[in-house]
């Protein structure tokens, strides 16, 4: 409902109403509340209570900056922790499956949700050849907030002239990290990664050209412009 923008951001959240809508008591919506406020969405008010957060491009900027350190830790710690076979080919079967998703031209928009499903995959799998549950809890908090999820502009980019080629171009990567972690590189993977996240500020930059484009994707409506 945040992201969706049904709880407008500087609003305050009225619990009795989200009692009746999400259809739960209060204790159980209150504790969700405090998840929220900690994961960055929600803001406690002086007098009690909590208000949907918002967010300025810059702020989103950084948070996209914070997953690209954060994932590159990630494939560092992954290539030195030297992953098995069975691992590894789950990780290149997964850039398969992108690989077929990327083969037409013009994707259509089912191909788009399977490149979601498979890119969300196959970070997940370098965070699990981590192997370490506190940085798993660290993205997980960054990838709560707008944008800074890795498909986060995956949605804008289906509209978009040059969509296949910057797809194309995040899919490079993808083996190129896949490989370092293989190799048990973990300088080159931990480079990559960081650059990785950097596309997603590049796409950032071009949906902000368009501002009602920009606020009709999730969490598009928590952003500030101006001052």
């Amino acid at each position: 409902m945040i992201l969706a923008g049904d709880l407008p951001a500087g609003e305050r959240v009225a619990e009795l109403k989200l009692v009746d809508a999400v259809g739960v008591s209060r204790t159980p919506l209150r504790l969700a509340m405090e998840h929220l406020a900690h994961e960055g969405l929600l803001a406690r008010r002086p007098k009690g209570g909590f208000v949907v957060r918002a967010f300025t491009l810059d702020e989103v900027r950084k948070a996209i900056e914070l997953r690209g350190a954060l994932e590159g830790l990630a494939c560092r710690f992954a290539a030195e922790s030297r992953p098995g076979p069975v691992d590894l080919e789950a990780l290149f079967d997964t850039l398969a499956g992108i690989d077929t998703t990327l083969k037409s031209a013009t994707p259509s928009l089912p191909a788009f949700v399977e490149y979601v499903e498979l890119n969300e995959q196959f970070h997940d799998q370098l965070l699990d050849l981590a192997r370490s549950e506190l940085l798993a809890r660290q993205l997980h908090q960054v990838h709560s907030l707008p944008f800074a999820s890795p498909s986060a502009f995956v949605r804008h980019q289906a509209q978009s002239a040059d969509s296949h080629r910057v797809l194309i171009v995040a899919q490079e990567q993808h083996r190129t990290m896949a490989e370092a972690v293989a190799s048990g590189d973990g300088g080159r993977a931990e480079g990559v990664a960081r650059e990785h996240a950097r596309l997603a500020m590049r796409n950032l930059d071009a949906a902000a050209r368009d501002v009602e484009a920009l606020r009709r994707l999730p969490g598009g409506a928590l952003l500030r412009f101006g001052r």
